[in-house]
């Protein structure tokens, strides 16, 4: 890995501190999390760990996104912008990103006045959960994650299902797996179209808190079907 970085930051435009911006999206749900900078050797250290880390300009050294808190940001590729001067890094938070405890650091909303108006610009600071580009995928997601974490029990007894499933470990969830596995296949041959998707989004919402349950991330499975893209699944199986 350190052969690539002079090639790589040789292409990059740092500023006079020797600088890039590093913006970091939710690589679930691409929501904004928080805006850090990179020097050389953060960049580095980004790509060896694959856990984003950062130069601090008060501190003058490199910190890593969650080395005393433990809430680290796991590396899920990177981008670089048309002039070179900032990278787009997508990543998996483990936990909240921003030392106040929330999601993300851009929490703190503009409230925008009429077009013409003279009165004082606001601003709210709530954290208003997943961003506007959160897919459905994503945004169950979360829904699972923090019914793990026991927030937001939605049943009035302050039951969840999600947790029910979990608390009742792997065995219950394969379980589950099998039973909608079947309920698809029985739609596929003799259901309508909007069975099968029915059927479809069952499985995979069992599927997401089978992955919940053994620490995994959707993210992760992405990873994989992009490392098998362009490969011939008869070729893909042989190697398994």
């Amino acid at each position: 890995m350190p052969e690539l970085i002079p090639e790589l930051w040789s292409k990059l435009a740092p500023d006079a501190s020797g600088l890039v911006a590093a913006i970091v999206v939710n690589a679930n749900d691409d929501r904004v999390l928080m805006l850090g900078y990179m020097n050389r050797e953060a960049l580095a250290a980004t790509l060896s760990t694959r856990k984003v880390t950062f130069f601090s300009r008060s501190r003058r050294q490199l910190w890593q996104k969650g080395e005393s808190s433990g809430h680290t940001l796991e590396l899920a590729s990177i981008r670089v912008d048309c002039d070179g001067d900032a990278l787009l890094v997508r990543a998996v938070p483990r936990g909240p990103t921003c030392h106040t405890g929330t999601t993300s650091c851009f929490f703190k909303t503009v409230d925008l006045p009429p077009l013409g108006a003279h009165e004082p610009v606001g601003i709210t600071g709530e954290d208003d959960g997943p961003g506007p580009s959160a897919g459905p995928i994503g945004s169950l997601w979360q829904t699972i994650l923090d019914r793990k974490a026991g927030r937001g029990l939605t049943n009035r007894d302050g039951k969840s299902y999600v947790r029910s499933l979990l608390d009742g470990g792997v065995e219950r969830i394969n379980a589950k797996l099998r039973e909608e596995a079947g309920e698809l296949c029985d739609a596929l041959s003799n259901e309508t179209d909007a069975r099968v998707l029915s059927e479809a989004a069952d499985l995979l919402f069992h599927a997401l808190v089978g992955l919940a349950a053994r620490g995994l991330e959707p993210e992760q499975v992405a990873a994989v079907i992009r490392e098998r893209h362009g490969l011939s699944g008869v070729d893909e199986k042989a190697q398994r």
